[in-house]
């Protein structure tokens, strides 16, 4: 069953986030929680679901963090300690923003980064449930375009802003 479209709140969203993580080191997007997630040097960091910003912060803040007006649990069951929903009214001001997305890529560092699979018994590479597509935006750091190739020009970035007070 193919994806259904993203709106448009939804990717000024991912592009804010893009911007906010264009010096953060390697950078992959993917599908993750039923979200469009950032990794940042191969470990969760940053999410979009919607109109929430999803951000991985320390495990020991899990319960301080739960307590902040604007902010849920990713799981209530306790199995996901860190990880949270920033709802619009969390990260309305540019201050708040920039609070989330600093203090999750604080946290990168120290996070842990989760296993790859073990190559299984019989020889054969690790199955994988959903191959995972680059996006154009992660390969611009990563992937070299051949010499035989044109580069396909960039899009001009679009103008938003997810904060009420650039409104």
């Amino acid at each position: 069953m193919p994806a259904r479209p993203l709106s448009d709140d939804t990717l000024q969203l991912i592009d804010a986030v893009r911007e906010a993580l264009l010096d953060a080191g390697e950078v992959e997007e993917k599908r993750m929680f039923g979200c469009h997630v950032f990794m940042v040097n191969g470990k969760l960091c940053l999410g979009v679901e919607g109109d929430e910003l999803l951000v991985r912060l320390p495990p020991d803040t899990h319960a301080a963090v739960a307590e902040t007006p604007g902010v849920r649990t990713l799981s209530s069951k306790g199995l996901m300690d860190g990880y949270f929903y920033i709802s619009p009214a969390a990260y309305a001001t540019r201050a708040q923003w920039q609070h989330w997305i600093a203090a999750a890529l604080a946290f990168n560092p120290l996070a842990k980064a989760t296993r790859k699979k073990a190559a299984r018994g019989d020889g054969a590479p690790p199955r994988s449930t959903k191959e995972s597509t680059p996006r154009a935006s992660s390969l611009r750091k990563t992937a070299k375009t051949p010499s035989n190739t044109k580069a396909t020009p960039r899009p001009p970035a679009r103008k938003h802003s997810v904060f009420d007070d650039d409104a």
